[in-house]
């Protein structure tokens, strides 16, 4: 398949586009910088709402992954809304591409989160689940809807609600890693929280089984269906660094720290990948210790 992506120099776009291109699709990735645009590149500004719907034409698949981080920094109101319409924006000018391009694209794939859901306990979700009620999850639910006319217009669109992605070279574990390593790492407030989780190969394997399967649309679930309690990720992160994880940094201090990102940090939330496994996707990395122990080999 031709396939463009954008966010092809992240932590996900980077090793999807090798796991493509090694399984012999053809990836041209969209560019922001007009000087970093090259034969493999399209350029685009999503800030000014530039892309050229004629450079859609001819695609067989678009992949959007890009987006601003969601705690990279402390969410002040300018940082909130950079969140939001870094995402939503940029899909909606995606959105005006497909609907004017002469030869679009038969399938989009979109990024989404499990922010869809805010913070839900031990409560088990699926696809159908309904939406939470804080900033974050409303933002997901605006930036899944900004893809609903691409829907409308015969397009295969799938929102992938993606989990925690675990790689050394990367994520969230990159930044754990040299804490836990050091003896330092622990539960952070009670532990009791849900970690929805996958491998990052995992994470490529199911973006390329969504994106050559015709029968799947809509929310997907991107994450393995063994979701753990935050007590059991440190402790079994801990084992696989051969350290002790005893340490437990309280609510209190992640809120000093942290802000509002803390809301994000101690989310519960417990998915299940219902539409990718009924799909017939079998995951490399089920479980949390097989998945650290590739993981911590993963560059």
């Amino acid at each position: 398949m031709r396939v463009l992506i954008s966010g092809s120099s992240g932590f996900i776009g980077s090793a999807l586009v090798s796991h493509l291109e090694s399984t012999g699709h053809d990836v041209t990735r969209l560019a922001r910088s007009r000087s970093g645009v090259k034969e493999s590149s399209v350029f685009w500004d999503p800030e000014r709402g530039e892309l050229d719907p004629a450079n859609l034409n001819g695609f067989d698949a678009v992949i959007h992954l890009g987006g601003e981080s969601m705690t990279s920094h402390r969410w002040s109101q300018a940082q909130k809304d950079r969140i939001h319409n870094s995402r939503v924006n940029s899909t909606e000018l995606l959105a005006r591409a497909f609907q004017t391009a002469t030869d679009p694209p038969s399938v989009f794939l979109c990024a989404s989160a499990s922010g869809f859901y805010g913070d839900r306990g031990d409560q088990v979700l699926t696809e159908g689940s309904e939406p939470g009620n804080d900033f974050l999850s409303d933002s997901t639910f605006a930036w899944e809807r900004a893809t609903d006319d691409i829907a409308s217009a015969g397009v295969q669109v799938c929102n992938l609600r993606f989990g925690l992605i675990l790689g050394q070279s990367g994520g969230v574990l990159a930044r754990l890693l040299p804490i836990f390593r050091l003896g330092f790492g622990g539960r952070l407030a009670s532990g009791r929280q849900y970690i929805s989780w996958i491998s990052r190969r995992d994470t490529v394997r199911a973006i390329e089984h969504i994106l050559t399967n015709d029968s799947m649309s809509g929310p997907v679930i991107v994450s393995s269906p063994n979701p753990v309690t935050n007590t059991e990720f440190t402790s079994t992160l801990g084992k696989a660094v051969r350290r002790p994880a005893f340490f437990r940094v309280p609510k209190l201090a992640l809120k000093i720290t942290q802000g509002e990102v803390t809301d994000v940090v101690l989310a519960s939330v417990r998915m299940q990948p219902s539409v990718l496994t009924e799909s017939g996707f079998v995951f490399d990395h089920a479980d949390l210790a097989t998945a650290l122990a590739w993981a911590l080999n993963d560059y």
